[in-house]
């Protein structure tokens, strides 16, 4: 089965070297100047240098062979896991997306408002359609809390909190570890968790999520 195939069916793939050393080493520049809080930052492509990192990524021919739909840059989020910085999140499936504005569909739910932009939980349709890729600026290995996926799970829709729990006991997880400069492909949809770090080095990531030029519903981003 060649990479595609087993991306379509297991909803993840590791893209192995995917930037090179010295863009790694300049994606660090800019993210050591980030006003972090806690654990985290969102809305990174405000930054030029994000967005444009975003729109490269977006015309890299892995990104097309994944999902050509999946071309607009949505969203960014920077995560940073250590000793200090350390938690632990139940396996669970991204169900929200950032949009322009509210707008009252009984197709639409689970509305939210976070750093100033509307969030909503859209139709599996629309979330079948989205790609996230997860770009490693450190080692991950199995003491830096990695992602625990369960393969194939993006397939079954939108699962309750126990159907999740049931499938994810029937299928199993799997880690995903990488290497520096590594990406991460995934289905949002595709159940995860996270590890508590049992090491004392850092994992940095930057999770960007991808998505289709048009949405449905009056949707637009934002």
């Amino acid at each position: 089965m060649s990479e595609i195939g087993r991306f379509q069916e297991n909803g993840y793939a590791l893209v192995e070297q995917a930037l090179p050393r010295h863009a790694i080493e300049a994606i660090e520049d800019e993210v050591r100047n980030l006003p972090v809080l806690g654990a985290g930052m969102r809305n990174l492509l405000s930054f030029d240098w994000c967005r444009a990192l975003a729109l490269h990524l977006a015309m890299e021919p892995f990104l097309q062979l994944l999902d050509p739909r999946a071309v607009v840059p949505v969203q960014c989020t920077y995560f940073e896991k250590s000793s200090d910085k350390n938690w632990l999140v139940a396996a669970h499936q991204d169900l929200s997306i950032p949009v322009a504005e509210r707008i009252e569909r009984p197709e639409l739910r689970g509305w939210s408002r976070k750093d100033g932009m509307w969030f909503v939980q859209a139709p599996v349709e629309v979330m079948s359609r989205m790609l996230v890729l997860r770009l490693h600026l450190d080692f991950c290995g199995p003491d830096d809390g990695p992602l625990n996926v369960v393969p194939g799970s993006h397939t079954v829709g939108r699962l309750s909190d126990e159907q999740a729990l049931r499938l994810r006991d029937e299928i199993g997880e799997e880690p995903c570890h990488a290497n520096r400069g590594d990406i991460l492909a995934m289905r949002p949809l595709l159940l995860h968790a996270s590890s508590r770090s049992r090491g004392t080095s850092k994992r940095r990531v930057l999770h960007f999520l991808f998505g289709p030029a048009e949405l449905p519903l009056g949707l637009a981003w934002p």
